[in-house]
């Protein structure tokens, strides 16, 4: 019996079906997309492979109820067919958009495409390896809205003539390997990271909608909702096991990840100045909210936040921005004055962050149990 395989990633009821939808063909293969998304820098989304058995070997019967709600939420899965072009979609004259906000947006647009496909590859081989009915559940839950959301970026990118080859993505870009509870810092913070920027864009567009250049915005309520879900799992996981977030070496950990999450967005959204000024945001104020949000959201789990008012956050941010800056200057001069210029402003960056990482944090009692609601 042949089975129909659905046309729109949007409509999949599994990651694999997702994959095989007819949006992930590279209809339009871009070269360039393609190679700005196999980049390997600090600032870039990277694919992350991890010790899969200690993965499948977490128990989560301290957490059973809380468990059980948020898949029960998952599996019922609200969004689906809801990432796919609809009544709603704008047409967008791309080649009357000014130059210089147009290949911001495209490397935006390639960068969170990436990171969503990062996830898809990541969570994908957890259900793929595992055998923990558990674990393997939440994992292809959590690949499924992957798929989906990087299949709905991909055609937007369609619309300007770009696309990035996905499949091709996966056997080219390289994997880098983290432990499990590294894994489970990163991961949580970039889930809700992500839903702090989404919901913050989101909320700034329906109070000036003059300022929505793109259609893709409208869409950004529901896609939130999914990152905060998938951030709520991570929590979980991490309740799991204590020693996680209250041993003095993990605490240590916890505010290394913190930092250098913040820290990253920070300068890779002060490299797209026309793309927020036409969105009518200050990538400063920006940055802060989504801190602040992001700070509240994760008391649910971690046992401190960043003093994101401390006098030495802003200066030290601005001076990983101006490093930043110095380094790619360096490295477009290129031959031995390129080098030394790289070479000073990584000097300049490093100590930037050591800057941050050395600022007090604030201690939060950490509740008993860490599920949240989306609230912003």
């Amino acid at each position: 019996m042949n089975v129909q395989r659905p046309t729109h990633s949007a409509d999949a009821s599994t990651v694999e079906d997702a994959l095989a939808a007819g949006n992930y063909d590279p209809v339009i293969d871009s070269k360039t997309a393609t190679d700005v998304a196999l980049q390997n820098t600090l600032l870039t989304p990277r694919f992350y492979t991890t010790d899969f058995d200690e993965l499948d070997a977490i128990d989560v019967s301290s957490v059973r109820e809380e468990w059980d709600k948020l898949i029960g939420q998952m599996k019922a899965d609200p969004n689906k067919g809801h990432f796919k072009k609809n009544e709603d979609w704008d047409h967008i004259d791309w080649d009357g958009m000014e130059p210089k906000l147009k290949a911001e947006f495209i490397d935006f647009l390639i960068s969170s495409c990436t990171a969503e496909f990062s996830g898809c590859v990541l969570y994908k081989e957890m259900k793929r390896r595992g055998s923990n009915k558990d674990i393997t559940e939440l994992f292809q839950l959590m690949a499924r809205d992957e798929a989906r959301h990087a299949g709905f970026i991909n055609d937007a990118l369609r619309e300007a003539g770009i696309a990035v080859n996905l499949g091709f993505l996966t056997q080219a870009k390289k994997y880098t390997y983290f432990r499990p509870k590294f894994i489970y810092y990163a991961t949580y913070l970039s889930e809700k990271i992500g839903y702090a920027r989404y919901i913050t864009i989101y909320r700034h567009l329906e109070a000036n909608p003059d300022k929505r250049f793109h259609p893709i915005f409208k869409w950004f309520c529901e896609w939130c909702n999914d990152e905060f879900s998938h951030g709520e799992a991570f929590a979980l996981l991490m309740k799991t096991d204590p020693k996680l977030t209250e041993s003095y070496a993990n605490r240590l950990w916890i505010k290394f990840f913190l930092t250098a999450v913040f820290s990253t967005m920070w300068v890779r959204d002060h490299q797209r100045p026309a793309f927020h000024a036409a969105l009518g945001v200050d990538p400063e104020w920006y940055g802060q909210e989504v801190f602040r949000k992001t700070s509240e959201i994760s008391k649910q789990v971690f046992p401190m936040t960043l003093d994101i008012n401390h006098p030495r956050w802003i200066p030290a941010l601005r001076r990983m921005q101006d490093a930043n800056a110095q380094i790619a200057d360096g490295r477009k001069q290129g031959g031995l004055g390129g080098w030394f210029a790289r070479m000073a402003g990584s000097a300049k960056a490093g100590a930037a962050f050591v800057s941050l990482l050395t600022i007090p944090v604030e201690k939060n009692a950490v509740p008993d149990s860490p599920r949240l609601e989306p609230a912003y």
